[in-house]
C-alpha cells in the first residue's frame, strides 16, 4: 500500500494510563488495530492481537512494535466468525497474561458494490458474521474475565451513522455495532464494565485498496473538510481514552466520531 499507513504516533507520549493491564484486539495486524496496539503498549498494557492467518507477516510487524514499547505482544491467528475460536482466543490471552481488562472489537470486512443486486447472499452473510457476529462472540467470551473497571471498545463507522451508497451491507453492520454498543453498555452498567464505540470517517488503512477500485482509493478522504483521509495514529488515541479509567470512568454507551472535521454525523 502506497503510501504506507502511519501507525507509530511519534507525537504521542505515554503516561502509564494502562499500566499493568492486558488487552485483546481483533484485527490488530494492521491499520487502526495496529496503531491501537502500539499506543496501548506505550501506556503500559500487554497486548494480544487476533488476525486472519494469511496476515501473519503483518501481525509479526505489530508484535515487534508492541515489544519495542517494552510490553508483551501475543499473536492469535484465527477467524472471529467462529465462536469457538473467539472463546479460545480469550482463554489464550488470560492464560498468557493472567487477566483480561480491555477488549477491542475491530476486525472488519467490506467490499463496495454499486447495487444491492450485486451483493451475493454469501457475501452479505460474511459481512455480518465478521462485523457484528464476531463482536458478539468476542464480548460474550470476554465477559466472564472482565472485572469492574474493565472496558469493551467497538469500532464503528461514519457509514453506520449516515449510510453508504456502495457499502450497504458494511454500513448496516456498523449501524448494528452502534446499537450493540449502547445496549451492552446499559446491560453492563451494574457490573461497572464500560462499553463504548469509536466511529471513524475515511481512514488510510489496508482495507481500502482491497475493497475499492483504484480511482476511488485515490480520492479516499478528499471530501472531508480536511481534504484527506485520517491516519490510524490519528484515531488510536480515542481508543486509549475509552480504555483508560483515568480518562473515561464516567463514560459508557458513547459513539465517538473521528471524521476529519465533518460535523453532520454523530
Amino acid at each position: 500500500m502506497t503510501p504506507q499507513p502511519h501507525y507509530q504516533a511519534p507525537l504521542y507520549r505515554g503516561s502509564g494510563k494502562l499500566e499493568g493491564l492486558s488487552a485483546l484486539i481483533t484485527g490488530g495486524d494492521s491499520g487502526i488495530g495496529r496503531s491501537v496496539a502500539v499506543l496501548f503498549a506505550r501506556e503500559g498494557a500487554n497486548v494480544a492481537i487476533v488476525y486472519l492467518p494469511p496476515e501473519q507477516s503483518d501481525a509479526e510487524t505489530t508484535k515487534a512494535a508492541i515489544e519495542k514499547e517494552g510490553r508483551r505482544g501475543l499473536l492469535i491467528p484465527g477467524d472471529v466468525t467462529d465462536a469457538a475460536f473467539c472463546r479460545s482466543a480469550v482463554q489464550t490471552t488470560v492464560q498468557e497474561f493472567g487477566q483480561l481488562d480491555i477488549l477491542v472489537n475491530n476486525a472488519a470486512y467490506q467490499q463496495t458494490h454499486k447495487s444491492l443486486e450485486d451483493i451475493s447472499d454469501d457475501e452479505w452473510d460474511l459481512t455480518f458474521r465478521t462485523n457484528i457476529h464476531g463482536y458478539f462472540y468476542m464480548a460474550k467470551a470476554a465477559l466472564p474475565h472482565l472485572a469492574p473497571g474493565s472496558a469493551i471498545i467497538n469500532c464503528g463507522s461514519i457509514t453506520g451513522l449516515e449510510g453508504s451508497k456502495e457499502l450497504i451491507d458494511y454500513a448496516s453492520t456498523k449501524g448494528a455495532i452502534h446499537a450493540f454498543t449502547k445496549s451492552l453498555a446499559q446491560n453492563l452498567a451494574d457490573r461497572r464494565i464500560r462499553v463504548n464505540c469509536v466511529a471513524p470517517g475515511p481512514i488510510w488503512t489496508p482495507l481500502q485498496p482491497v475493497s475499492k477500485p483504484p480511482e476511488k482509493v485515490a480520492k479516499h478522504g478528499a471530501d472531508t473538510p480536511m481534504k484527506r483521509p485520517g491516519q490510524p495514529e490519528e484515531v488510536a488515541p480515542a481508543f486509549v481514552f475509552f480504555a483508560s479509567q483515568a480518562d473515561s470512568s464516567y463514560i459508557s454507551g458513547e459513539i465517538l466520531t473521528v471524521l476529519g472535521g465533518e460535523t453532520r454525523a454523530g
